[in-house]
């Protein structure tokens, strides 16, 4: 079932991700510029933007009933790092409030790895697929990019966390110190999302410097980017012949220190009151 809910996560993406980029379709806009281009089509109406949003919130209503009727004694899990709130399926308030959480887990991991690509600004035209579902977050200054995980991931929680305690699905912080702090440590384990787009693009960076694809814009994308975490290595003599041992590296030393980051931010809320 956990299969089955990533599954429907990422059909939810999409579905999030068509509204997005509807507004920027060129036909979607186009006028009429002949007495031809009046006449009402034969074909049935485009999707309005909203449609789509319809879908989504059906979606997600829709496989809690399926979760409620046809796996009954399972358990959803949100997984955050520091804490994997859980939810009966038996319990129809819960695993609705599980299956629109769920995908809201999904989509703020989907944004924080766009945030990680926008800061590295890749060339385009590559780069514009980033742009589109980002809008103008994607023209802010990086030191606001960088804190937006922080902030945004702590806000939300702090205010599911409310959600939660109301429903016992957690039990209420102590204070409001220690809901604000709870709320500070999940939203620091944010940014341990952006080992995978790091460790992504050093590891087919590295596959193309031994295979060669062509000259396809993502190719180069990927080549340029690689560079912003290459650079600091380049005085290191890290080549042997022709093998480079900088991509490999590179790629350790992050999940090595995501992986320290992730025990520390563990110990941190063990310790917080509870």
């Amino acid at each position: 079932m956990a299969f089955v809910d990533f599954i429907l996560n990422l059909a939810g993406l999409l579905l999030w991700l068509n509204w997005r980029s509807i507004r920027f379709d060129p036909l979607a806009k186009r006028k009429p510029a002949t007495l031809m281009g009046t006449l009402r089509p034969a074909a049935p109406k485009k999707l309005r933007r909203w449609h789509l949003l319809v879908f989504l919130a059906a979606l997600l209503f829709l496989r809690a009933i399926f979760y409620r009727w046809i796996a009954p004694l399972w358990i959803g899990k949100l997984d955050l790092g520091v804490i994997a709130p859980t939810f009966r399926s038996d319990w129809f308030s819960g695993i609705l409030l599980f299956s629109f959480l769920s995908f809201g887990l999904t989509l703020g991991v989907f944004y924080i790895g766009l945030l990680f690509l926008s800061l590295l600004a890749g060339p385009e035209p590559i780069h514009g697929l980033v742009k589109i579902p980002l809008g103008r977050l994607d023209g802010w200054p990086r030191w606001a990019k960088i804190l937006l995980p922080l902030f945004c991931t702590a806000g939300c929680w702090w205010l599911t966390s409310w959600l939660l305690g109301w429903l016992q699905v957690l039990p209420p912080p102590v204070s409001m110190a220690e809901r604000l702090e709870q709320s500070f440590v999940i939203g620091l384990g944010s940014y341990l999302v952006w080992k995978f787009p790091a460790g992504a693009i050093l590891t087919l960076h590295l596959l193309n410097s031994y295979i060669y694809f062509g000259r396809n814009p993502f190719w180069k994308y990927l080549n340029v980017t690689a560079q912003t975490f290459l650079a600091p290595l380049k005085k290191i003599p890290l080549r042997a012949g022709k093998v480079d041992f900088a991509p490999v590296i590179v790629i350790g030393l992050i999940f090595l220190a995501a992986e320290f980051a992730a025990r520390l931010l563990n110990i941190l809320y063990a310790r917080l009151p509870i």
